[in-house]
Order: structure tokens, then C-alpha cells, then sequence
């Protein structure tokens, strides 16, 4: 069930007066409303937003408006900023910088903060950030420049990344040497996340457990190794 049309009325706003705040033509938005066109992740985002809501609930997923993370977030929120700002995206950039005005010596300002897709599974016949794979979407500094995250598994890049840290991923399809990337090995599975070595005329997914033993991927096999993006910071899950 697509909550849309329920959550706009509430705000008692028309459709043209939604497509105009959210800054995208009108049929486009219609055809949202209506469930004739499926917005992408980012557009995904920028709807929740809009609405101070949580993606599954807005989808008819969930029954919960807003889910414990985004809450928390909410949470760090003045009140004052909450009821001007119109949504979170703006609410937490106001917030930041009242934050920043107002830092006491010694103290380190609230960061610029952006929404990305937290993903699961990740086949390569769909998008990265498509709906199907998106589990809900998380919070994370804007410095970090990251395109989505993914849930570590496993104990395979021990010491340095635990399970159940979080690696937040700057998408994109090539890797420098030595990079720490995410990739997907056939043409479905969950993505890998391996230091990347070319040797050669091979690749090298290389895990940092030494009690684990290196994939070398060579000839025809290459074909089938595709780059989802490189990790640009690991943080243990919060």
C-alpha cells in the first residue's frame, strides 16, 4: 500500500504544491502517488524526508512511522528546529549549524550529516540501491562522501573490520591497487568486501585474516568480477 497520497493530505498540500517543494515536474510525482512509476533510493530518501517518515511505512511496509534509527537522529533535534525546517534533511542541516555557533571551546561541532541507503543483498542484474535491496536508510557524515553502506559479515578482514561493523561505500566501477573495495563475484551474491591486488594479469581479493586465503580471478573469470564501489571508512554498527 503506498502511503504517499495519505501522508501529503495531512500536510494538506496539493500535488502540484508537493511536486513544487520536492523540486520535480508533476507527472512525475503523480505517477508516484498513483504507483504507476517506481522512485529510485534517492528519490526514495528525499520522499521520506519530505514527509518525516520512514521509507517502509511510506511504502505501506511498516506500521511504524519512523524507524529507531532515524528516531535517535530526531531526537538530537531542537524541537524549534523540528517545527520550522519541514523535514529531517533540512532540520539536521539547520542543527548543525546552530550547533556550530554555538560549540563551547574544546568541543567538536555537530558534522554535516547525509541519508544513504543501508543495502543487503546485492545482485548484479539490479542496481546497487534499488528498492529491493535496501533494508532502511541510515545517517552518516557528509565528509565521508558515501554513495550507500553495507552490514560486514563474517571475521574474514579481522582485526581491522569486525562483523557486524558497517562500511560506508563511495560507489563506482574501478579500483586502484590496493583499494578496499566492495565486488561481487558472479552474476548473483552478496557483495564481498576485500582488499583489491592486480597482479598481472589476475586480480587478487585479498582478506586481511591471515587464516584466510586469498581469490585470484583470472582469464575468462574476470568477466564475471564486477566493482560495486570503494570503502572510504569503517565504523563498528551504532
Amino acid at each position: 500500500m503506498n502511503r504517499i497520497p495519505e501522508l501529503r493530505k495531512e500536510r494538506g498540500i496539493s500535488m502540484k504544491q508537493a511536486a513544487e517543494q520536492l523540486g520535480m515536474p508533476y507527472t512525475t510525482y503523480v505517477n508516484y502517488e498513483k504507483g504507476v512509476r517506481q522512485p529510485n533510493s534517492e528519490t526514495l530518501i528525499d520522499l521520506a524526508n519530505f514527509y518525516n517518515t520512514s521509507i517502509d511505512y511510506m511504502l505501506g511496509k511498516s506500521n511504524e512511522r519512523i524507524d529507531e534509527h532515524t528516531l535517535d537522529v530526531v531526537n538530537e533535534i531542537d524541537q524549534d528546529i523540528l517545527e520550522k525546517a519541514g523535514n529531517i534533511k533540512e532540520a539536521l542541516r539547520l542543527q548543525a549549524k546552530r550547533d556550530a555557533e554555538t560549540v563551547p571551546p574544546g568541543f567538536q561541532p555537530m558534522p554535516e550529516m547525509d541519508w544513504v541507503p543501508l543495502v543487503g543483498r546485492i545482485a548484479c542484474g539490479t542496481p546497487i540501491t534499488a528498492e529491493e535491496n535496501v533494508e532502511r536508510i541510515v545517517c552518516v557524515p557528509s565528509k565521508w562522501h558515501s554513495t550507500f553502506t553495507l552490514t560486514c559479515k563474517g571475521d574474514s578482514m579481522e582485526p581491522r573490520i569486525h562483523d557486524g561493523d558497517l562500511a560506508l561505500v563511495h560507489r563506482q566501477d574501478t579500483l586502484e591497487n590496493g583499494d578496499l573495495g566492495v565486488l561481487i563475484y558472479g552474476d548473483e551474491g552478496e557483495g564481498t568486501l576485500k582488499r583489491y591486488i592486480q597482479r598481472g594479469n589476475c586480480v587478487v581479493l585479498q582478506p586481511f585474516n591471515p587464516a584466510y586465503s586469498e581469490m585470484v580471478i583470472k582469464g575468462e573469470d574476470l568477466n564475471h568480477l564486477h566493482i560495486a564501489g570503494r570503502v572510504v571508512e569503517t565504523k563498528a554498527k551504532w
